[in-house]
């Protein structure tokens, strides 16, 4: 009796460990530390999943520990990373039509947001991401972008001019500051000991990063210049992803969307509190700068060689037009 209790004890052990390992594991990448705008998508897409399906684990690579998002992203294309919540900027280099979000004053709210980018348009984008490899899901979210730096007040655009202003690994973005007057340098995120060390003068980014990152420690001066939206695009291999039951693509799109309207959420709500938080810092902020010199400044960017593509040029013009503008 004895050895038939262990016995059945034995199988019960075997077969429960060969249901754990049966589980798949999803390898998620970021470049954020937890508690910032990227990771509360994540954890919120892993809560979900693994409370709606036995059979996947969401593993989260945060903090860059796989590198910058330039390189997260060449990791999903080869599928060694499932997938990742990636800002929009690095994207560029990868399918050049993903600039459009970041056209400079192309929105003028969250609401105007949340309807081009969930609205016909911003699908379209999503499944033009196919053509370089990745499955796009949905669009979380840093926020409007703003401008920090350590050298001065920067009220008009004029206040720009020399700064040297980390900007992400975007050709859009560098190409943005260098208009506005900026020294743009290219740099993968954290960028918190070049700032320190005054490596760079400056950085640009929403306020939830600014906050998070506390770079009210190493800079003193905030504008609220809101230049560009800064979208998260959440996106899966596009091999793996289709390799995938129906039912399981159904369900890890409709988590990520949930993930995704989360964030958004989480991130409005708190934008009052990080920007009072920075106050309390001690940094200066200029809540209204003077935005029709920078719009100014930017006017012509349309006309650079980084929009006349024409895959390019055509969508631009659908977010111009979804946009009112």
């Amino acid at each position: 009796m004895r050895r038939f209790l262990a016995l059945l004890i034995i199988l019960w052990a075997v077969a429960w460990g060969n249901g754990a390992a049966a589980k798949t594991t999803i390898r998620l990448g970021l470049v954020t530390i937890p508690g910032s705008a990227q990771n509360i998508c994540a954890e919120k897409f892993k809560e979900l999943l693994e409370a709606r399906s036995d059979d996947y684990e969401v593993k989260i690579h945060h903090s860059a520990s796989l590198g910058s998002e330039t390189e997260i992203l060449q990791q999903i294309q080869m599928n060694t990373v499932q997938m990742g919540i990636i800002t929009d900027g690095p994207f560029d280099v990868f399918l050049p039509e993903v600039r459009v979000i970041n056209y400079p004053f192309l929105f003028g709210s969250y609401r105007q947001v949340d309807e081009v980018l969930d609205g016909p348009v911003g699908q379209e984008l999503l499944q033009r991401l196919e053509k370089v490899g990745f499955k796009g899901l949905a669009f979380s979210e840093n926020g409007f972008r703003h401008l920090t730096n350590n050298k001065r007040p920067v009220h008009t655009v004029d206040d720009v001019s020399g700064l040297k202003i980390r900007v992400m690994e975007s050709v859009l973005h560098k190409e943005l500051w260098r208009m506005l007057g900026a020294n743009p340098t290219p740099m993968g995120w954290p960028i918190y000991t070049e700032l320190q060390q005054g490596t760079i003068d400056g950085q640009e980014n929403p306020l939830s990063v600014i906050w998070t990152y506390k770079l009210s420690e190493v800079q003193k001066y905030l504008a609220l210049t809101g230049h560009v939206y800064s979208a998260h695009i959440d996106v899966a291999n596009l091999q793996w992803f289709e390799g995938l039951p129906g039912k399981d693509q159904d369900l890890i799109r409709q988590c990520m969307i949930e993930a995704a309207r989360y964030q958004r959420a989480w991130n409005r709500d708190n934008e009052a509190a990080f920007l009072d938080g920075l106050k309390q810092a001690g940094m200066q902020v200029d809540e209204q700068p003077d935005l029709a010199a920078f719009r100014s400044k930017v006017a012509n960017i349309r006309q650079l060689e980084i929009y006349q593509g024409p895959a390019t040029r055509q969508l631009l013009q659908k977010f111009l037009e979804a946009a009112g503008q």
